[in-house]
This record gives C-alpha cells, structure tokens and sequence, in this order.
C-alpha cells in the first residue's frame, strides 16, 4: 500500500519537530528530520560563521534522501524547502508562529541577536511560505497555526485526516 509523502516546513521554532514526531507516532509514517539526518551523515558543505552553524550541502542530502521518497510514507522536517524536488512531496504544511512567542522558542534555543531576529523577519514576511508557494503548486501548499498545544492536536488530527483521505484515493 502506498503513503504519502509529506513536508513540514516554517522559521526555526515553530514547532515542526514536535508535530512531525507526534504525527509519525500516530500514523506510522517514517519521521526524517534533516537537520539530524545532515549531522548523523556530515552532510555539510562548510561552516557560517556569522550564524555559528553548518551549512547544507542541499545536494547530498537530495541523494541521501531519494530512495527513502521514491518509497512514500515519509514525513520531512527542515526550514528550508526549495532544493528538495517537487515531485517527493503530496502535501506541504508551513507551520507559523506569533512572533512573541517564536522569540521567546529562539532565545530559549541560546540564538544570537543577529540569527534571533534574522529568523523573526523571516517569519513576519512570510518568507518560508512563499518560498513553498514558489516550489510546490499552490493547491498542495498550506499554512497552520503553531502556538498552543490546542493547535497542536488540532494539526495532528488535521493532517492524519488528510492522510487517511489520500490512503483511501490513492490505493
């Protein structure tokens, strides 16, 4: 049977983890966080030093990826959403936050100003959003409130409906 493939994305700390982590749990999809998966594997091209982190080497992890998408049933987490091929993805969610609370996430995280506010106006013009917009056809593309643990389950069961939907259309 297959399952679909799905994209979690939005600013750094609004809570793509948490919700990719509970959705896995639920629904038996393969949870793939890219930030971890780039760790575990090294899958860096060099270090920035004015955000004190590695860079991606978005290439390696298109490859380190393929086979695990070609499968279906996978969740994938990451801020960034343009280098990953159109095709992988059934549906992506951009999860938003207040900005007084994505502040208050990012400086519990020890973010430096520069990156702290960098990632809040990244998060006020919507960027991760459009930056989906611009590589995913719209009507796959949908943004969701991430600010209480009430939109939290209402995401989950959000989402799992979705699939169980697509499980039911699809096989």
């Amino acid at each position: 049977m297959r399952s679909p493939n799905i994209l979690l994305t939005g600013t750094p700390g609004v809570g793509k983890t948490t919700l990719g982590k509970e959705l896995s749990s639920r629904t038996g999809l393969t949870y793939i966080n890219v930030g971890d998966l780039a760790k575990e594997g090294n899958l860096y091209e060099g270090y920035d030093e004015e955000y004190d982190c590695p860079i991606l080497d978005e290439d390696r992890v298109v490859d380190e990826l393929e086979d695990k998408m070609s499968e279906g049933g996978v969740i994938v987490d990451y801020h960034g959403c343009d280098f990953f091929p159109e095709r992988w993805f059934n549906i992506v969610f951009v999860l938003r936050s207040d900005n007084g609370l994505l502040y208050e996430r990012l400086e519990s995280r020890g973010y430096k100003e520069k990156k702290l506010q960098d990632n809040i106006q990244c998060e006020i013009f919507q960027t991760i959003y459009e930056e989906a917009a611009e590589s995913y056809q719209k009507e796959i593309v949908h943004q969701l409130p991430s600010n209480t643990p009430e939109d939290l389950e209402q995401n989950i069961e959000q989402i799992t409906q979705w699939i169980q939907q697509w499980l039911k259309d699809n096989n």
